[in-house]
């Protein structure tokens, strides 16, 4: 069986070093429904869209089964 594979980038405000972890479940859930699995959640300064600088933010990495 071969698997696909999606990278999602999950920006979000770290004030005082707090996730929003409902944000983050309604972000799996929805990658879910489509049939996606967390495979990994890897912490990465991710590019902002403002500006040079970068922000905390976490890469999640999805799997499922490649539709024939």
């Amino acid at each position: 069986m071969s698997y696909e594979y999606k990278v999602v980038t999950f920006r979000e405000s770290l004030i005082g070093d707090s996730l929003d972890s409902g944000k983050l479940e309604k972000t799996l859930n929805k990658h879910a429904e489509e049939g996606w699995a967390l495979k990994a959640i890897t912490a990465a300064d991710v590019k902002g869209r403002i500006g040079p600088g970068a922000v905390e933010g976490l890469l999640l990495t999805l799997e499922r089964p490649r539709q024939a």
